[in-house]
């Protein structure tokens, strides 16, 4: 630590006001070996100020097989304290990728005139945070400096539009330091094409971060491994003949097999 002290202050002009403990709502704990990022003081906050405070916790923070709607005939809740708890959430997830897509998702999108069940959904991820109130990202020290990204997809998750998600996160070394949730631009006829798009997308993330990367001289001279769990998505990127079966997929999306050959 003192050698990574001395380092940043010959590199840059700075003055050392000790260990860094709080910053804006978030708390950092840092030994010899780790540095471990975490916003458990918040999260109690949050429970404390929805009447949650020692509510029974859940195991998943939204159920798989319930897909929300924007009408779904039950009464509506009220608006204000909705907007107030999704709004809360979605700066919690600054350290909690788990909550990402049940937070900025399936939640946020009924911001306006939100009905009992999706206030039933957001009381669900507060009782999610209740029992995983410790969870937060760990950085240690030693890793080696390797980017890896993972990506995956919820097909036809949108019940209005069938359209799916994309999500994808990254980890340099250890924690993970960058992920999302994102809606796609276009249906997707299947789950290949949507894994397909998915990992164009993190593709497309993966070559940005190795640019920042080595601006900040932490150059990757090795590909950049992206983990996806279709076998349609990888055959797909890695043989140019499963194209011509897949025409009705965007060109665009296609560019992860010249990212595959360029050794991105």
């Amino acid at each position: 630590m003192e050698e990574f002290k001395t380092e940043m202050m010959c590199k840059y002009e700075m003055s050392y006001l000790s260990l860094l403990h709080h910053f804006l709502g978030m708390g950092v704990t840092q030994t010899e070996g780790s540095i471990f990022i975490h916003k458990k003081k918040y999260a109690l906050t949050l429970l404390d100020k929805f009447g949650l405070k020692d509510c029974k916790s859940v195991s998943t923070p939204l159920v798989a097989t319930d897909k929300l709607q924007r009408e779904d005939g039950s009464e509506a809740a009220d608006e204000s304290l909705y907007r107030k708890i999704v709004g809360s959430l979605l700066y919690l997830t600054a350290t909690r990728l788990d909550i990402m897509f049940s937070a900025s998702l399936a939640l946020a999108r009924f911001m306006h005139n939100p009905f009992k069940k999706h206030y039933r959904a957001a009381k669900r991820v507060l009782r999610y945070i209740q029992g995983t109130i410790d969870y937060g990202i760990e950085y240690v020290a030693g890793k080696s400096a390797l980017l890896i990204g993972y990506c995956d997809s919820d097909w036809s998750g949108f019940e209005e539009d069938r359209k799916s998600t994309s999500e994808y996160a990254f980890s340099f070394g250890s924690g993970a330091f960058s992920w999302a949730s994102v809606k796609q631009q276009s249906v997707a006829l299947s789950t290949a094409e949507a894994e397909h798009v998915s990992a164009a997308e993190a593709t497309s993330q993966a070559i940005w971060h190795r640019f920042v990367l080595e601006d900040f001289g932490e150059e990757q001279t090795t590909a950049t491994t992206l983990l996806c769990d279709s076998t349609s998505a990888i055959a797909m990127a890695k043989n140019p003949v499963f194209h011509q079966k897949s025409k009705h997929i965007d060109r665009k999306f296609h560019f992860i097999r010249d990212a595959i050959v360029g050794n991105f």
